[in-house]
């Protein structure tokens, strides 16, 4: 099982920028799907972004299209994503998570970061 350590959140204000990274340990990096999701205060967890074992598939939800990209760098088992035109309503913890299908489905995905806040302010 794949070990995830999330960083990089802050406070930023809105439209600004901030790029969240996730190191990997433990396991096959390049044979995992990558995720990102994120849960703000009373709400659930939600699908952010995902990126294929390769890199060469992504998917992003509806909210962060065209505004997130998720990328990754398997020399040195790490995931990013690049927030920019941050919004007010993007304030969450954002969590990593590895999986073996290429999902926004978070019960698919088996091993998750510790999560980093990020606090957009108006």
């Amino acid at each position: 099982q794949v070990q995830l350590v999330d960083s990089g959140g802050g406070l930023v204000q809105a439209g600004g920028s901030l790029r969240l990274s996730c190191a990997a340990s433990g396991g096959t990096f390049s044979g995992y799907i990558m995720g990102w999701f994120r849960q703000a205060p009373g709400k659930e967890r939600e699908f952010v972004a995902r990126v294929s074992g390769s890199g060469g598939l992504t998917s992003y939800a509806d909210s962060v299209k065209g505004r997130f990209t998720i990328s990754r760098d398997n020399a040195k088992n790490t995931v990013y994503l690049q927030m920019s035109s941050l919004k007010p309503e993007d304030t969450a913890v954002y969590y990593c998570a590895a999986g073996k299908t290429f999902t926004s489905r978070a019960g698919a995905y088996g091993s998750w970061g510790q999560g980093t806040q990020v606090t957009v302010s108006s």
